[in-house]
């Protein structure tokens, strides 16, 4: 073979080694981002499908049953909402609202058992309620967590019955939104919240709020639904929820000190300086029928300005300062009562009350 023809060879070999090299580059696809099996397993087994695992058994779903009408036209009432499990002893801690009016209360438990439960007690102030069914040791309670160490932005999960037994134990994800919502029911009791932007819906109510390390942290209640508004829930606290279901269980019901008010509204500065008060700030009251303040003396309309020295402000504040006190102490109140006629004048008036149960 001529050294023309071993060049040519030899030229040939190179170009095609090269062309190799260029497909070789070009056909070259990077590994997958989607994990192998045995990883993919891993991360599915996260950290919110642990929470949902652990203390989805905790959360049962509640039936109320009751009856509405008269002896000829009787109709069935049935709502649905949800409880969580405290005890091996069969106790469940769940809404007011949820059990209210309860002619009877069916349980359904995780594995789809219905047990009939009994109503131990409720606290219409919290908007809680504490019943109890037969069990042999074969429930799962859930653990409790602290909700005084909770901080915004904190992860969160809610686990309840949203629109019944259908869609029971779902699991929703989401972020502490805030701390100590103050929120007023219908009765006019103000007690503060953890908001939550998981989502809530009917049918969660009296549902489990825990973190991520599957501990209750609070009792989920209620949701804004107004329009145009998204994504917020609250929950009671769980420090709360031990000390009223300790008190039920002990009581039957909680026990408060109660000065025997009902809050009617609060006076603000704008309104005072409007009115020309002597006081720039307090609580419109109502003293309740045969109740400490009505004993004492306190009428309809007057506005409570100070306890115990304390500049009073808001019903809020009027409340927790009241609650701070024990069963049986006398505080001193002061307070403007205003004058029943034009001709009248505003009094400031001082009075010592003994809190009562």
């Amino acid at each position: 073979m001529n050294r023309q023809a071993v060049r040519g060879i030899l030229c040939f070999l190179l170009f095609f080694g090269i062309g190799l090299s260029a497909i070789a580059v070009f056909d070259y696809k990077p590994p997958s981002s989607k994990p192998m099996a045995g990883e993919e397993k891993a991360a599915v087994n996260g950290t919110i499908s642990k929470v949902a695992a652990a203390v989805s058994p905790s959360v049962v779903g509640i039936t109320n049953l009751s009856r509405d009408g008269d002896l000829f036209n009787q109709r069935s009432i049935e709502k649905t909402g949800s409880g969580v499990i405290i005890d091996y002893e069969g106790y469940i801690v769940s809404n007011n609202h949820v059990v209210k009016d309860a002619q009877r209360l069916i349980v359904t438990l995780a594995d789809g058992t219905e047990k009939e439960a009994e109503l131990i007690g409720t606290d219409p102030r919290t908007d809680l309620a504490l019943i109890k069914i037969q069990v042999n040791r074969k429930v799962t309670p859930v653990r409790f967590g602290d909700s005084d160490q909770l901080v915004v932005g904190q992860e969160v999960v809610a686990i309840g019955n949203p629109l019944g037994l259908r869609f029971a134990r779902s699991v929703t994800a989401g972020i502490v939104s805030g701390l100590n919502r103050l929120l007023t029911t219908e009765e006019g009791f103000t007690f503060r919240l953890i908001q939550t932007d998981a989502a809530i819906n009917p049918g969660n109510s009296g549902g489990a709020l825990v973190n991520l390390d599957g501990q209750l942290i609070g009792i989920n209640t209620v949701k804004i639904a107004a329009e145009g508004f998204e994504g917020m829930g609250f929950s009671i606290p769980s420090n709360q929820v031990k000390m009223v279901i300790e008190d039920i269980k002990k009581h039957g019901k909680v026990l408060r000190p109660l000065l025997g008010i009902k809050i009617i509204g609060e006076i603000s500065q704008d309104e005072a300086r409007y009115f020309n008060l002597p006081a720039r700030s307090g609580v419109v009251v109502e003293p309740t029928k045969g109740g400490p303040a009505d004993k004492t003396g306190i009428k309809p309309y007057d506005i409570i300005t100070r306890l115990d020295g304390v500049k009073i402000e808001t019903a809020s504040q009027l409340q927790e300062l009241i609650f701070s006190k024990k069963i049986g102490q006398t505080v001193k109140l002061e307070l403007l009562r205003l004058p029943r006629n034009q001709a009248g004048q505003a009094e400031i008036k001082t009075f010592k009350v003994k809190l009562d149960k």
